[in-house]
């Protein structure tokens, strides 16, 4: 049997699980929410139930990963006592993550359009009207959209196939020092905007009447929210690279590592993009549009904005391949596991099954415009993002979490074992009600929850 690829550092590991949960929803969604729900109240908020929630349920993720050696649906029958049928879901999971990208595809090659927009200049000295035109003119059109989602998908496939150590964890690497170097720039270049400092007040002070308006209860459900989606938890994606590590360090400290990254990523894109929101006079509260309306005129009006801009859709667009990257080589992972492909091979098939099931995805803006499933005004997009971020990795997070702490389960034993083992901070046993019950709990309200606010 051929042994498993592991991952050349430690270094390597962290950035590369970073990478994965670092994606758009950390740049354009937690800026806005912060400034929607209360500002530092939010940020408190969901640090603490970051730390609460997100780093167990990551650690379950890591510890199913390393003990098993195997991506998640092998690593279930292994580790599952027998006769039993946790491993079931491991097929929802490999299905999550193939659909996952069939729409996460999509999005980056609209990043990377808007990256080449930048860099040629197109956004500067055009009026709001213009720019929202440039965006319409993308969205309408199937071949913009297929063909900047296939040239991101070649990238991909090419990175993943040229080995776990030389291609992805190389790669991730790079990107990801590329991309804090970047957001440490622009973040410097946007406090230093004439009005900046009333930005970062509204983004990072604590607003009493903000809270009131929302709802207390609105805010903490927000927090909530964003602390369990912003790790990719739930569908097997960070228990691929715990099967890649070895048993030096304990899991507790290399999560709370990644998930500090990406907090300090989602927090700094905010102040990149608040204050020069407030500095030009725009919203910042408008959500995906901030992106790609609101931005593009802020950069059209600013002094050295074609390079300003250029820089951050290339941020952008490293934060989005890092998770296509890492999600990717879940999928790879499965076609070497089950069916004992070679990477390269492994990485053709699973590329070639993602780029032909992203194109309904891309045509759903245009050409099955009039398909709109769930509720008025869905796409294509909105029923495989509602299937893996509604259904999937609610439902797999409480699986992981019952599974390391159910009797019928691993146990959390056994758990408690694989997450100490090595060096650095330890779970303590005292804690197993919480893991057992609490948990369980949060993450049903969670998924309960979710489902009824998106249907009323």
């Amino acid at each position: 049997m051929k042994e498993r690829e592991t991952l050349g550092s430690r270094m390597g590991f962290i950035l590369l699980s970073a990478g994965c949960a670092i994606g758009i929803g950390n740049v354009w969604r937690f800026p806005y929410m912060v400034g929607e729900n209360g500002g530092g109240l939010f940020v408190l908020v969901y640090v603490l139930f970051l730390l609460a929630l997100g780093v167990p349920i990551m650690t379950m993720e890591y510890a199913i990963g390393r003990s098993s050696r195997k991506s998640i649906l092998l690593a279930y029958k292994q580790l599952e006592p027998k006769g039993s049928k946790w491993h079931i879901f491991g097929y929802f999971a490999i299905a999550g993550n193939y659909v996952l990208l069939m729409f996460y595809s999509v999005v980056s090659g609209w990043i990377l359009r808007y990256f080449v927009l930048s860099v040629v200049g197109t956004f500067q000295e055009q009026s709001p009207d213009q720019i929202s035109a440039i965006y319409q003119e993308m969205m309408d059109s199937p071949v913009i959209l297929i063909g900047f989602m296939a040239i991101t998908m070649v990238i991909t496939i090419v990175v993943t196939s040229l080995g776990l150590e030389k291609g992805v964890e190389r790669v991730t690497k790079i990107m990801m020092v590329a991309l804090i170097l970047i957001m440490i720039g622009l973040g410097v270049k946007s406090l230093t905007l004439p009005g900046a400092g009333e930005g970062v007040k509204f983004y990072l002070m604590p607003n009493a009447e903000n809270v009131r308006k929302v709802g207390l209860g609105n805010v903490l459900y927000g927090a909530l929210n964003q602390s369990f989606f912003t790790l990719s938890l739930g569908i097997g994606s960070m228990e691929i690279f715990g099967s890649y590590i070895k048993k030096e360090r304990s899991l507790v400290g290399e999560a709370l590592i990644v998930a500090g990254l990406d907090t300090f990523v989602a927090i700094v894109a905010g102040l990149i993009t608040i204050p020069a929101c407030f500095a030009y006079g725009v919203a910042p509260d408008k959500g995906p549009s901030l992106i790609f309306l609101t931005l593009p005129n802020v950069f059209a009006s600013m002094k050295g904005g074609r390079i300003l801009g250029s820089l951050f859709f290339l941020f952008m667009y490293f934060a989005a391949l890092s998770t296509m990257i890492g999600v990717f080589e879940n999928d790879v992972s499965f076609s070497i596991d089950l069916f004992g492909h070679n990477r390269k091979k492994a990485s053709l098939i699973a590329g070639l099954i993602i780029t032909l099931g992203s194109v309904p995805c891309a045509l759903g803006f245009n050409v099955l415009s009039f398909f709109q499933p769930l509720k008025a005004g869905n796409t294509v997009m909105d029923l495989e993002d509602f299937f893996v971020s509604n259904l999937l990795l609610p439902i797999g997070a409480l699986i992981s979490c019952l599974f390391c702490t159910c009797k019928y389960g691993w146990g959390f034993d056994k758990y408690i074992e694989e997450v100490n083992a090595g060096e650095g901070i330890k779970v303590s046993p005292a804690l197993k009600w919480y893991f057992k019950i609490v948990l369980p709990i949060i993450l049903v309200f969670l998924g309960v929850y979710g489902l009824w606010s998106y249907f009323a």
